[in-house]
């Protein structure tokens, strides 16, 4: 028999012998052990917490990839899924309907932004990226505007990794690995705060680069079909934030120029932000707003991508015109996914979700902020929910540290040794818990942070 105490190896090793992860160099699990990263299997969650095969505790800084709203194992989210499994598991999406997606998509189009008023499902964040830019385009060609074949996307920017939401992204690895693959994006520069002149407020930097898409736009409009933004914080770009002014400045030149605005709230709807969705707090409506990730409270995938009836009615026409959309997925409108959904926005319906959130997040910030003084830190910053550290080799001159030295990683590393699961991007620190989470559980996950902070830096 397996020793219980050496469980965790069991496992990892018949892991490593047939799986292929994501985003990983799996050499740095095959050297566990010898300074390498351990591969952790989990066997259950609590709330905010996972627990491994040993009954080691991770308290989940991250939400499991940005995922998890209310918690793993969440009661009210599992007997909804039970129900649903002992009616109806799946049907095809084309022709048939049911109850739970009808249901999801009336709830759906009754708290996003007004207008938002047709439901295009789908089974992953990428793939909502991939409908959206698809629809605006054919909805372009469908006017006969052919010729609008490119779109506008930030500097920075991440909109997932199937190769038309890479096309759209702005991250360099990716970019010079896949780049024969990719369409060519035009880039707008990000309105990220960060990257402000001295002295120049968060407001200045987005009126700034407001006037900068102008330009592009004045040259650029005819051939754009979209310009396609993750509202207010830039996430896997290293949780680059923004001023909503720059969401109001980019409807008025959508408008204005005739392209389209595709806010990909993948990451921050949901309550990340602060808001129900991040786009509220600009007060406008984009033409596609694509959802996933915690639409389902992270039980199962679903995406969504909502769009107008205007652009509902620019594919509605007799058979022989030839204007249907096409995009379909096996699992489209899945069942038990949208139940999973239907049960998340009821605890968004019933409880005080997002005055909860923002108690949380001020405390969060609160215990965040004698890091600002830290000598290799050179921002603190924080939308909502979403709070981040950005580490520097130097602080008055912001310049980074070397990638290859990893210092991400040995963050990462402390964290995992003192039970909690912080993952960095590059070089900063990011906070994203569930919306369980206590102050308690706040500070444990400052406090690892800090001290992991401090072991980087030797």
């Amino acid at each position: 028999m397996t020793n219980p105490a050496d469980r965790n190896t069991a496992l990892a090793a018949r892991d490593l012998k047939h799986i292929w992860h994501p985003c990983t160099q799996m050499h740095d699990h095959a050297m566990t052990g010898k300074g390498g990263v351990p591969m952790l299997p989990i066997v259950r969650g609590e709330g905010a917490w996972l627990i491994d095969a040993e009954g080691r505790r991770y308290l989940d800084g991250i939400s499991s990839w940005w995922t998890n709203l209310f918690g793993h194992a969440n009661p009210r989210i599992a007997a909804a899924l039970a129900e649903q499994a002992r009616t109806l598991e799946h049907v095809i999406f084309a022709g048939f309907t049911h109850p739970p997606a009808i249901e999801l998509a009336e709830e759906l189009v009754r708290i996003t932004p007004p207008g938002l008023d047709k439901v295009f499902f789908a089974d992953n964040g990428s793939a909502a990226i991939e409908v959206a830019l698809k629809m605006s385009f054919h909805y372009w060609l469908n006017q006969g505007h052919g010729e609008k074949t490119r779109f506008i996307a930030l500097t920075g920017s991440y909109h997932g990794e199937t190769l038309g939401a890479l096309s759209v992204s702005d991250v360099a690895l990716y970019r010079k690995t896949y780049a024969p693959l990719l369409l060519t994006p035009i880039l707008a520069p990000s309105p990220d705060a960060y990257e402000g002149e001295p002295g120049e407020s968060p407001a200045q930097v987005a009126a700034r680069r407001v006037a900068e898409l102008r330009a592009l736009l004045e040259c650029h409009a005819h051939e754009t079909c979209a310009v396609i933004v993750e509202p207010l914080v830039q996430c896997a770009g290293g949780m680059r934030m923004y001023h909503p002014d720059y969401l109001a400045g980019l409807r008025k030149l959508c408008d204005e120029f005739a392209v389209h605005f595709i806010a990909d709230e993948i990451a921050v709807g949901f309550g990340r932000t602060g808001t129900m969705f991040a786009c509220e707090q600009a007060r406008v409506s984009p033409d596609f707003m694509c959802l996933s990730k915690g639409l389902t409270g992270g039980t199962l995938p679903l995406s969504a991508v909502l769009t107008t009836q205007h652009v509902y009615e620019a594919f509605y026409a007799e058979y022989s015109a030839g204007k249907a959309f096409l995009h379909s997925h096996s699992y489209t409108g899945n069942p038990l996914a949208c139940s999973a959904a239907l049960a998340t926005l009821a605890i968004f319906r019933d409880e005080p979700v997002l005055e909860r959130n923002r108690a949380l997040a001020a405390h969060l910030g609160r215990r965040l902020e004698p890091l600002r003084d830290h000598p290799h830190v050179a921002e603190v910053r924080q939308t909502g929910m979403i709070a981040a550290v950005e580490l520097v080799a130097d602080k008055a001159t912001r310049c980074p540290f070397p990638a290859e030295d990893r210092r991400g990683l040995r963050v990462y590393l402390h964290g995992l040794r003192h039970e909690a699961l912080l993952r960095p991007l590059g070089n900063v620190i990011y906070f994203m818990p569930p919306y369980v989470v206590n102050e308690a559980e706040i500070d444990h996950l400052v406090t690892v942070a800090t001290s992991g902070i401090e072991q980087a830096m030797v």
